[in-house]
């Protein structure tokens, strides 16, 4: 069995406090973290609460933009008026990332911070993982790699990034408002996550004893007009094979602007930048040119022997999603 301390703090100076502790892991609504204590993945030696910081469970809003304190539950944000309205992509990823009851649990904080559900990371048994053994290698490499990622991957991972959440945010240019015992600072979302490297074990851009505080999405007409799509192999539950997260400004069935974001294809929200500046002046309905707009961001994808399907599934899902976002325009 395994021991821990255990702590709840009321403010946020206290948790930084306790967060400098060795091994110290900061506990919200606990449905990520308890997993990688069940599986073997992480064994704090103390957990801070920090259930008790009001200040980070708040959202607001004005004509600059939206913010989302870091414990915010999944279930508030989604039904928040102004999300459902002014960020609708946000709403719907919510909706689609989880059941009812993990989403009345889960925090925005805590589901950026989730982990990857490539199944040898988590596996019972160990196998070469680099995120899981620094060093050990990657199974995938050689074996099942149907959820892996085609865009993105290196030789050192090739797991995809689970959260429903990041890629709406990677495509309204979200913001990640951070603190540790240097004070805070901000990270842009699509920064905020690494690519594998020599350090696979390190997923963000947070460095020791920080945590998340909150989460700013800036007020834009590509955000009023924005939609998440989902594809999995099942209605609910599931992680997504392929989502995308895209924001449209339309004008007479042009495309003035549009953002993209990629989820289930990469080890991170995967913005479709080249496709973005093709897109402009395109008109929504000439789907043959909507999808030549997405050649240049597919050229480098390097897809392995069971998930080839992604990149063409990809490619389906944007001119739909864009086609969902344009409706009513």
């Amino acid at each position: 069995m395994q021991h821990f301390a255990y702590s709840r703090v009321a403010t946020l100076a206290d948790a930084i406090n306790a967060m400098q502790q060795p091994d110290a892991m900061v506990i919200a609504g606990g449905t990520e973290l308890l997993n990688w204590m069940k599986e073997g993945i992480a064994a704090p030696a103390r957990l801070i609460d920090v259930n008790g910081i009001a200040d980070l469970a708040q959202v607001t809003a004005d004509d600059r933009g939206l913010r989302i304190g870091a414990l915010a539950r999944l279930s508030d944000v989604a039904e928040h008026p102004v999300v459902r309205t002014a960020y609708p992509a946000i709403a719907q990823a919510l909706l689609a990332s989880a059941s009812p009851q993990i989403r009345n649990m889960a925090t925005i904080g805590g589901n950026l911070m989730q982990r990857t559900r490539c199944p040898y990371f988590r596996a019972e048994v160990e196998v070469p993982c680099n995120k899981r053994r620094p060093g050990s290698g990657c199974a995938a490499m050689s074996g099942n790699d149907r959820t892996a990622a085609v865009l993105g991957a290196t030789a050192q991972c090739i797991a995809t990034h689970p959260s429903d959440l990041a890629v709406a945010l990677a495509a309204l240019d979200a913001t990640v408002h951070v603190t540790g015992a240097s004070g805070p600072r901000s990270i842009p979302l699509v920064s905020f996550y690494r690519q594998p490297d020599g350090t696979t074990e390190r997923e963000t851009r947070l460095d020791a004893g920080e945590l998340i505080t909150a989460i700013e999405v800036p007020a834009s007409a590509v955000a009023r007009q924005s939609r998440y799509l989902k594809l999995r192999e099942r209605a609910s539950y599931e992680f997504a094979l392929v989502s995308v997260a895209v924001g449209l400004d339309v004008e007479e069935g042009r495309i003035r602007a549009a953002s993209i974001a990629l989820g289930g294809v990469a080890p991170k929200p995967w913005r479709l930048c080249a496709t973005e500046d093709a897109l402009q002046r395109v008109t929504l309905s000439d789907e043959a040119a909507v999808r030549k707009t997405l050649t240049a961001d597919f050229a480098d994808a390097t897809p392995g022997r069971h998930n080839g399907f992604k990149v063409e599934l990809a490619k389906r899902a944007v001119v739909r999603a864009l086609q969902m976002a344009g409706e009513g325009a």
